[in-house]
């Protein structure tokens, strides 16, 4: 047998509101036997319910979300005057959420299989030592007939309403929000690793543009960079090794660059200061001989 509890009467008199515990609403009829069991009750519970709004609008705010402490205060009656109405929506809300943990994530495609959202959120909070139980979720209905959904969660060191919406006919919720996409274990990790790839491509900028700049006006070998500088020119070469495989292979890169940036210039410097070579001037022995008077007037040499 099911338990039936009162909600009130319809608006023309004539019926007593009731629901179960499942939050489904009944009727039944005010007729003469009715009256006669209720011993001439029924006209004074018609006249208890009196307030600013009617059992229906108290329902119809209840299930768009507002508490029984914001109903009650613009019905302007007590909390317990409306619970009657309100416990049965209440129940209805609560159900939803629990209806929507069940249902699958919708993730973009390309990312993965479903899962469903109750899953996902135990899983990460299982895996940072939390009870999934301690989130605290609720949901209420929008004239569109989706449910938005809120999942409050209080941890050391982070806390917020995670902001998910369900769609019942489909069964499946979409994130709203970060705290929703951090509960559920799809915040990545992005944020964290972009400053180390900036930092990796500024400094590879910055030693690129020293090289350059170094190269207009200094030769770059050994004995310039100790001009300027008391560290030896293999502490500008030598750095501490990257832990992380890519950012360790640019590294890498960048030394090797560096390397032979420093032993061209450094070949350009011994060119410059290398002395030119003198040519040979071949050389003959003996002085030349001066022709005799006899031998201009006369005609022939020495050996004649």
């Amino acid at each position: 047998m099911a338990h039936l509890t009162l909600a009130g009467v319809s608006d023309d008199g004539s019926r007593l509101l009731l629901v179960d515990d499942e939050g489904v609403e009944h009727d039944v009829e005010i007729d003469q036997r009715l009256r006669t069991a209720l011993g001439g009750e029924s006209r004074r519970l018609e006249n208890k319910m009196d307030s600013a709004l009617r059992p229906r609008d108290i329902q119809t705010r209840i299930r768009a979300g507002e508490t029984p402490e914001t109903v009650a205060q613009a019905a302007q009656t007590s909390v317990d005057k409306i619970m009657a109405f309100a416990a049965p929506v209440l129940a209805e809300r609560e159900h939803v959420a629990q209806r929507a943990q069940r249902s699958s994530v919708r993730r973009p495609e390309g990312t993965g299989g479903a899962r469903a959202l109750g899953d996902a959120v135990g899983a990460h909070l299982r895996s940072l030592n939390v009870d999934p139980d301690s989130v605290e979720w609720d949901a209420w209905r929008r004239e569109d007939g989706r449910w938005p959904l809120t999942a409050s969660y209080s941890l050391e060191g982070r806390s917020g309403t995670a902001e998910f919406l369900f769609d019942a006919p489909g069964n499946y919720v979409t994130i709203e929000n970060d705290d929703a996409r951090w509960l559920v274990g799809e915040a990545v990790a992005e944020a964290a690793a972009e400053p180390v790839a900036d930092d990796l491509r500024q400094a590879r900028q910055r030693r690129l543009s020293a090289v350059g700049e170094l190269d207009d006006q200094l030769p770059l070998g050994d004995d310039a960079i100790d001009l300027v500088t008391e560290q030896p020119v293999e502490a500008f070469l030598e750095t501490e090794e990257p832990t992380d495989p890519e950012v360790a292979a640019e590294a890498a890169e960048l030394r090797e660059e560096a390397e032979e940036a420093a032993a061209e210039d450094d070949l350009h410097e011994k060119q410059e200061h290398q002395e030119p070579q003198r040519r040979e001037v071949k050389k003959t022995r003996g002085r030349a001989s001066v022709p005799s008077w006899d031998e201009i007037m006369f005609g022939g040499g020495k050996s004649e």
